[in-house]
């Protein structure tokens, strides 16, 4: 359903149509746009009607994945299939049992893994729904915050700066409303949007009585009627493409390579074992399944789940913490991050900004200023700002009076806003805005009540060095100016120029008082802190030795500009504090950073904050911020404080250490078990576990596993920040795998020598051997520590040495003879404790040699030991 036939629609009347149904009368009463709608908009129990009627306002609600699928996606795995397959032809061969024990146990597994996955991922959707966008609307008269996904048409809803479109609206009532439809278009200028009720255009490109879903206000304000919701917007339409997948992250681009690595490894191994057991004459359909249920144990299919529910994990820690994260990898970033880049306004201040006096340029103080300031900020519609709050809040003035003409709202570039007002024959230009950029469009100054005079470079210079004093005291200064217009000049901005100086306001914005500490923790936990703001060198300085931070280096917007992108990384290092940038130069200070090997977190809150945010590796953001930052960023803090930042990082970096201790663990016992099984079908004359044996060790194994997520961290662990590295997984697979073989290889002996095993006792012999070796070794992988000096969390200390002792107690159940486990000689299990016992041992000393060549290697360029990578 296009624009056009939209706006058609809702100017036909009733009944007009030919074949009009009870679906075409309800359309056109969502339609409504009668003053009286205007006024109420929809009841409350009308729009949950429509609700129901049209479904939520979310582009995305086709991509839910349903349960069914969920499962399906699992058991469609294609060597599941096969082995199904397989393990049905031994049924029809006359092994039933074991083709009913391997459904169980794949269906046991397949539980387990949807179960995990999906309350972890609907525990993280409701996290990020607390955070999601509201909507402006008016129902039963009057004005309400509602979910956007709650919209439906017919509902009246209200646009301000910052806002995100909620969805495809006819504009009914506008001010000076400009639109970023950059997502639709790819038009990076803002458009002019207008009022009417002609139809502009059937594109919605063109369309200037309409916004859609997913575009931003830049400044103005509108009142507007929703036409269209959900997949019938515009966004809707092109969904597929606009909400792909962002490019993949250091991290998930190395879990993908581990994961191809052990697939490759395990495919390479099972074809080994197909073939000698192939040739050794055994039975096919038997050799088959075995090589399937290999695969199927080997491979790391479990891996995603666990990721998913360990990230999940974390990402409800953070919330306890006030943090809630939109992207799960994005926790990943936070505990890698080396480099913090904020603004001042809120995080090191306390944002309560407060007038502290007006003045006219001989510095003496004049009522006159504070009136004209208060008019060009009572009168403006675009961007909220902290300082036009202080002046309107300060006191009030009459501006009845006064009629608004016109207005060129402010933007980061100009640095001020122009309002041009009326007053019966009075028509009077305002502009308030940047002291330098004011002063650098007067030409005149006015004195008192007196006529504007020339305004002088001795004079201009005086003034400056003012402006520059009152910053060096810690204030933020906005210099106003005016211009009388005609009758006949409408255009604001062609005439912001031989302006006449009026005078300047100076605000006052105290420190936080734990900013300089928390900034100091930071550094300590080997994140640097660096300031972008839009505010002059002077007052930033001036904070920065109020709060005790050391500063570098300088560097403003216009240096910035100056530099090439290699000379702009040589400078970085030595910069503490960017002062006067706009949006797109903290994108590219940003960038560079990123270029230069490190992690950036970016904090902003602000409109100008939108490419920031995502330019950095974490985009952060609070929750009074505007939509469209909200929008851009990975994680949003409900208290907007330094402290809470450390809080996540500190979070972040305990969750990546708990993703780690699976990787390390999978990667070494897998390889262990896959090199153990080549080696045994060598030499057995018999294969060394039966099929449905391979899968109940799995699925003992992933179950030992639902405890890693909520494991403890030593503290040391998190003082650094911490990055995948694959080479060191690779390390600690290539050594400790086949250190597990080689105490494989010796239980092998032993059975065959020892014990004088047939196949069932060989068998059930390296099913507890292996199982308890696998699921032991976690207590000792899981620490940089001796294992006896860190306490692991007792649902992964329970877990791992409850499904050890499971494996073991197994031959002696009916239970374990229904998967052909046999009871094993006593003396087996004192063997086996000792082996155990210098297999871990074993393990523990060859860890801490790896761990201490692994930091020494991956010690950051150009940080000491800032920022460690770690496995």
């Amino acid at each position: 359903m296009n624009w056009a036939r939209l706006a058609r629609r809702s100017a036909e009347p009733s009944g007009s149509r030919p074949g009009a149904t009870a679906s075409h009368r309800f359309w056109q009463e969502a339609f409504d746009s009668s003053l009286a709608h205007r006024r109420w908009g929809l009841s409350e129990a009308e729009a949950a009607r429509r609700l129901l009627h049209v479904g939520p306002n979310d582009v995305l609600e086709k991509r839910v994945q349903p349960l069914w699928r969920a499962v399906f996606d699992r058991v469609a795995n294609p060597l599941i299939v096969i082995l199904l397959f397989a393990s049905a032809l031994s049924a029809w061969t006359g092994d039933r049992v074991s083709f009913v024990t391997i459904v169980a146990i794949i269906s046991l597994s397949v539980v387990l893994d949807v179960a995990q996955h999906r309350r972890a991922l609907h525990a993280v959707d409701a996290l990020r729904r607390s955070v999601g966008l509201k909507a402006n609307v008016i129902r039963d008269g009057r004005p309400h915050k509602v979910p956007v996904e709650s919209l439906v048409p017919g509902d009246v809803v209200q646009l301000s700066p910052g806002d995100i479109v909620p969805a495809d609206c006819r504009l009914l009532q506008v001010e000076n409303l400009y639109v970023n439809q950059s997502l639709l278009t790819g038009e990076a200028f803002p458009v002019a949007k207008h009022a009417r009720d002609a139809v502009d255009s059937s594109s919605a490109v063109d369309a200037l009585n309409a916004v859609f879903a997913g575009t931003s206000v830049i400044s103005g304000s509108a009142t507007a009627l929703v036409c269209e919701t959900g997949l019938r917007t515009e966004l809707g339409a092109v969904a597929g493409s606009l909400s792909e997948r962002r490019p993949i992250d250091a991290f998930e681009r190395g879990i993908q390579d581990f994961g191809l690595l052990m697939m490759r490894l395990t495919m390479f191994l099972v074809l080994f074992v197909l073939a000698v057991n192939a040739f050794s004459g055994r039975p096919w359909l038997e050799t088959l399944i075995f090589a399937l249920a290999l695969a199927v144990g080997l491979t790391p299919e479990l891996l995603p789940m666990v990721l998913t529910v360990t990230l999940a994990t974390g990402a409800r820690r953070l919330a306890e913490r006030r943090v809630i994260v939109k992207r799960l990898a994005s926790i990943h970033d936070l505990g890698a991050m080396d480099i913090l880049c904020t603004d001042k306004t809120g995080t090191l201040t306390k944002a309560d900004v407060a007038l502290s006096q007006y003045a006219d340029a001989a510095g003496q103080p004049d009522p006159r200023i504070f009136e004209l300031a208060y008019l060009n900020s009572s009168f403006s519609g675009g961007i909220s700002s902290p300082l036009d709050a202080a002046i309107v809040n300060h006191k009030s003035v009459d501006t009845s009076s006064w009629t608004k003409i016109g207005e060129c709202p402010f933007d980061f570039e100009r640095r001020r806003v122009s309002v041009l007002l009326e007053r019966g024959a009075e028509r009077l230009l305002i502009v308030k805005g940047a002291p330098e950029d004011v002063l650098s469009l007067s030409t005149d100054l006015i004195r008192g009540d007196e006529a504007p005079v020339h305004l002088d470079p001795d004079t201009r210079q005086r003034l400056m060095a003012e402006f520059n004093r009152l910053g060096e005291e810690g204030f933020r200064v906005l210099a106003v100016a005016t211009r009388p217009l005609s009758k006949k000049e409408t255009d604001v901005r062609a005439h912001e120029n031989n302006l006449a100086f009026a005078g300047f306001l100076a605000f006052v914005d105290p420190p936080k008082a734990d900013a300089g500490l928390a900034i100091n923790d930071l550094a300590r936990a080997g994140v640097a802190v660096k300031i972008l703001t839009g505010d002059n060198e002077r007052i930033t300085l001036h904070l920065c030795r109020e709060l005790g931070i050391e500063v570098a280096g300088v560097l403003t917007g216009v240096q910035v500009n100056a530099l090439s992108d290699e000379a702009l990384r040589a400078r970085l290092a030595a910069t503490t504090v960017f002062c006067r940038v706009m949006p797109q130069q903290k994108a590219r200070i940003i960038r560079a950073f990123r270029q230069d090997g490190r992690v950036v977190g970016f904090l902003g809150d602000g409109i100008n904050d939108a490419s920031g945010l995502n330019a950095a590796d974490v985009g952060i953001s609070v929750d009074t911020a505007a939509d469209v930052a909200k929008e851009a960023a990975d994680l949003v803090l409900l208290d907007r404080s330094l402290g809470v930042v450390l809080d996540g990082i500190h979070e972040g970096r305990r969750t990546v250490e708990n993703v780690t201790k699976y990787i390390l663990m999978g990667a070494s016992s897998n390889l262990g078990n896959m090199v153990s099984m080549a080696g045994a079908a060598l030499f057995l004359p018999f294969l060394p576990m039966l099929p449905m044996q391979v899968l109940l060790n799995n699925l003992l194994y992933d179950l030992s596993e639902a405890g890693v997520p909520f494991d403890n961290v030593d503290p040391e662990t998190v003082k650094r920040p911490m990055r995948w590295d694959l080479g060191l997984i690779k390390r600690f697979m290539l050594v400790l795998g086949p250190l597990s073989s080689l105490f494989d290889f010796f239980v092998f002996w032993a059975l065959l020598t020892l014990f004088n095993a047939n196949e069932a006792i060989f068998q059930t012999g390296w099913f507890v051997e292996s199982l308890a070796t696998q699921t032991l070794v976690v207590l000792v992988i899981r620490t940089r520590r001796r294992p006896w000096n860190s306490r692991p969390h007792g649902l992964l200390a329970g877990l791992s040495i409850g499904a050890a002792v499971a494996g073991m107690v197994l031959p002696w159940t009916p239970f374990g003879a229904l998967f052909g486990l046999r009871e094993l000689p006593p003396l087996f299990y004192l063997l086996l404790v000792g082996i155990l016992a210098v297999y871990l041992a074993s393990v523990e000393f060859t860890k801490q040699a790896l761990f201490k060549n692994g930091t020494r290697e991956n010690v950051q360029p150009g940080q000491s030991d800032d920022a460690i990578r770690i496995a």
